[in-house]
């Protein structure tokens, strides 16, 4: 098999927590298996120009006065490659989630968050290969349950399509340092936050690059950030 057959998608979230009463933001970045190699040694560069060390991660937490040009300047990049692709769902009203009459455990529904974030972009003619960031110690179920309902929604039987879901450490794969800022950003916009100029420069350095206010949903079409807000009926 072919690196040009296969795309990695590295999914990472925000505020999943049950206890945590505001938007549960899921966003996944898509990659060519095959441009990994290259774009991970880009961000190295661009952590190098800036004073970072290049395994040092660069998370959204991490955006503040003193090293927000090299977020903007990680967030240019993003933009400056076409095949680096985003998509994020936005859970809103989880106080709201009725568990009982719709017959599910919070985590159920958790689940079927993350497929409808990750459905659309399950590519048919090629190979998925989904990365996970670890959160608790209950991970390795949560992605075997994962990878087996994707499967089975996609007639996946032998799992050839959806080749693997599996967990890994963000810190040790460069790439999720987009995956959290960009989740981190839509988070941001999502609960209509303002408290740092610095992340408020992010913020808007993405939105004025994609030309989304990140704060509704965009078309199914879009390609380069895809937003999907989700509310309870």
């Amino acid at each position: 098999m072919k690196e040009t057959d296969v795309r990695n998608i590295y999914c990472d979230e925000s505020c999943h927590l049950r206890a945590q009463n505001v938007p549960m933001v899921l966003g996944a970045l898509i990659v060519p298996a095959s441009r990994v190699r290259f774009h991970r040694d880009a961000l190295r560069r661009i952590k190098a120009r800036h004073g970072i060390k290049p395994f040092c991660e660069m998370k959204w937490t991490g955006v503040s006065a003193s090293k927000v040009d090299a977020y903007l300047d990680l967030v240019d990049y993003f933009f400056a490659n076409a095949d680096l692709r985003f998509r994020v769902l936005v859970a809103k009203g989880k106080d709201r989630l009725d568990h009982e009459k719709f017959q599910q455990t919070y985590d159920e529904w958790y689940y079927k968050m993350y497929f409808s974030m990750l459905h659309p972009i399950i590519a048919a003619d090629r190979k998925n290969r989904i990365y996970l960031d670890i959160k608790d110690t209950r991970g390795f179920s949560k992605v075997n349950k994962l990878h087996d309902i994707l499967c089975s929604a996609e007639l996946d039987f032998d799992h050839s399509l959806i080749e693997r879901v599996q967990e890994i450490r963000s810190h040790e794969v460069g790439l999720m340092s987009l995956t959290d800022i960009l989740i981190g950003a839509v988070s941001y916009a999502a609960r209509g936050l303002s408290t740092s100029k610095a992340k408020l420069s992010v913020l808007r350095r993405i939105q004025e690059r994609s030309g989304v206010s990140l704060e509704r949903t965009t078309l199914l079409s879009a390609q380069k950030v895809n937003v999907f807000y989700w509310r309870p009926q």
